[in-house]
């Protein structure tokens, strides 16, 4: 919003004149949520990947997909116990959480309940969030397609294979999907080769990649690995 104050390019985007007024943020609160409940956003994505500028630029054999945090507006003083029982012997309602346990199974935001306790990595604060997962064709690096998810720990690898999927429904060969470490799981690589995708993950000399072992199908002669 900040940016259409004096962003051309953003005021070329939405339609606004040098000139014109910019809209407050209740306005920009409702449409987003009329975009969200019609599905519009994809659609209009989808519409861009289409466009003759845009679709030469694709590639529709390569890709690479990844995964971010994406932190709810919830903090961890907004969790309750899921059975409705006291929160602590204070009575505090759980304003302070120090030192007791919070767990997805047990607890749930009051604000948001649909947001989960998770981290990222080992060592990381645990924090009430999702999961947005981006699928990128690797020509030109443009983002094809894209979803938010529940944090679990395994909504990385379930989105990659449906996003994956969906592209692969639309080739008539094998498509290659690259990915992090965090990917490399044998049953989610046996799940893309299944669907006749290829996965390419990194290896270490300590850590041998699930996608380096043989598939029960060859790949094909002009296949390369993505870098």
């Amino acid at each position: 919003m900040e940016q259409l104050n004096y962003n051309l390019l953003f005021r070329w985007f939405v339609g606004l004149s040098p000139d014109d007024a910019v809209w407050g943020a209740e306005t920009f609160g409702k449409n987003r949520e009329r975009l969200e409940n019609h599905d519009l956003i994809r659609k209009f994505m989808a519409g861009l990947l289409m466009h003759e500028k845009v679709k030469p630029l694709l590639s529709s054999d390569h890709f690479s997909v990844d995964g971010t945090l994406v932190e709810a507006w919830a903090s961890h003083k907004s969790l309750r116990p899921k059975d409705g029982g006291p929160e602590d012997e204070g009575g505090n309602n759980g304003s302070d959480f120090r030192g007791k346990p919070r767990k997805n199974d047990t607890h749930e935001s009051k604000i948001d309940p649909d947001a989960r306790l998770y981290r990222k990595a080992a060592g990381q604060e645990a924090r009430l969030c999702y999961l947005g997962h981006v699928l990128i064709e690797n020509r030109h690096g443009i983002v094809v397609d894209g979803c938010v998810t529940h944090a679990t720990g395994t909504a990385e690898r379930e989105a990659a294979e449906a996003m994956a999927k969906e592209q692969r429904s639309r080739s008539d060969r094998r498509i290659t999907l690259g990915a992090d470490k965090g990917y490399d799981t044998k049953a989610h690589v046996a799940a893309l080769r299944e669907a006749r995708i290829i996965p390419h993950a990194p290896k270490t000399p300590a850590t041998p990649s699930a996608a380096d072992a043989a598939p029960s199908t060859p790949a094909p002669p002009d296949t390369r690995a993505m870098a």
